[in-house]
């Protein structure tokens, strides 16, 4: 059976390359220089610079970010389009 081979030129062109992800991909890499800056971060340090309130909900740097690990900012409920459903993660949700 052949592989699929991903295009990630259509990707990009079709998504990473329109002008709001642009933006957002600025915001996000300017949330990690200030956090590198301030010694709350580091390279492959396995932590990720989350957004209090996503993107993909309005969000922006000025609604706040926080330090997280990788695999709890990554671990968010979305819907078949891969858009965001829950700000609030399973193991988060277990909690309450």
């Amino acid at each position: 059976m052949p592989r699929k081979v991903r295009d990630y030129r259509a990707e990009y062109d079709k998504y990473q390359g329109t002008e709001q992800q642009k933006k957002n991909r600025a915001q996000r890499n300017k949330a990690r220089r200030t956090a590198t800056r301030e010694g709350k971060v580091r390279k492959g340090d396995g932590k990720d610079v989350a957004h209090v309130k996503a993107f993909d909900k309005g969000g922006s740097n000025g609604d706040g970010v926080r330090i997280e690990s990788r695999s709890k900012n990554r671990s968010f409920r979305r819907d078949k389009q891969s858009n965001l459903v829950s700000e609030t993660s399973k193991r988060e949700r277990k909690k309450k």
